[in-house]
Parts: structure tokens; sequence; C-alpha cells
């Protein structure tokens, strides 16, 4: 149990250094900005409290706007994430999974572990990027916005997941 608190909260404050050091600053073609914060929210254990996931999530998404400048943008953005994310689970991978795994390639399989995070950093974004432009009044930019950072997010997670399916489990 401390085990596993010490770990969230490493790799909280890893993802939280590395979105606000590097990734705040890197904006493709002004549209696409990768949010690999997001990845904290994906690898958390499945059989963590629904309580426990809002508020770790709450808690990176304040984290993250109060150095973004972006009052409760990301806090609720992710606080949305972490509501969808159990029932994302369940229904990509149904109920029966075993206690104390995280999502990965080798807990749901690569299609599986795709559909979930694709998922999941959609109802992320579109949230984000709707809140920060609170109208409408050029949906043509927003949709691609939204598209460009899903798949910058996306792509950049996997190439971290990638990096991590080598662990033994046991490290896990």
């Amino acid at each position: 149990m401390i085990n596993n608190l010490l770990k969230t909260l490493v790799y909280f404050t890893v993802y939280a250094l590395i979105q606000i050091l590097i990734l705040n600053h890197i904006h493709f073609l002004r549209v696409a900005t990768p949010f690999l914060y997001l990845y904290f929210i994906v690898k958390m254990p499945v059989d963590i409290s629904k309580v426990q996931v809002l508020m770790f999530s709450f808690l990176m998404g304040l984290v993250i706007d109060a150095f973004a400048n972006t009052p409760g943008m990301h806090a609720a953005a992710c606080t949305l994430a972490g509501f969808c994310r159990q029932p994302l689970i369940n229904l990509y991978m149904g109920k029966d999974l075993p206690e104390g795994i995280s999502p990965s390639y080798r807990a749901f399989g690569y299609g599986g572990f795709l559909r979930y995070t694709f998922s999941l950093v959609i109802i992320h974004h579109v949230t984000l990027f709707l809140i920060e432009l609170l109208t409408l009044f050029d949906p043509l930019f927003l949709l691609i916005r939204i598209f460009a950072s899903v798949l910058v997010t996306t792509l950049l997670i996997c190439i971290v997941e990638a990096f991590n399916i080598g662990t033994p489990k046991s490290a896990e």
C-alpha cells in the first residue's frame, strides 16, 4: 500500500514537471500541444478507489493550471477524465481484472490499451479546448486543434508505454 502510494507520488511529480518545464512550451504549428501528464491518469492502478482517482486527477490538473496560468481549465478536464476512467476500463476490458494491475500493453493488450488511452485523451482534450475557447466561433480550428493534440498526446503516451513494457512484473 505504502509502496503504491510512493510510486504514485513519484509519477505525479515526474509527469507534472515534464509537462510544466518542457511540454507546455511546445506547440506544433501553433495547433498541437502534447499533454503527457495524462499518462499519470491513464496508468493509475485499476483497483484504486474512484475518490482517489478524482482527487489525484484534480490535483494534477490544478498543478498544471498553477504553472500554465490557466485557472481551472486543466483541473476540470482532468477531473472529467478521471471520472470517465473506470467506465472506460469496464467498457474495453470488462470488470474481471486482477487486483493491483495498472493499464498497460501487457495487461490490456495493444488494441485495448490504445482504445482506452485514445478515449480518455479525447474526453480530456474536448473538455479542455471547449473551456479554453468558451465559444464555437471557429469550429474548424477547434476540431483541428483537438484532433492534432489528441494525435500527438496519444502517440507520446504510447511511446512512453513502449519503454515501460520491458519492466519486470515485480517492478510494476
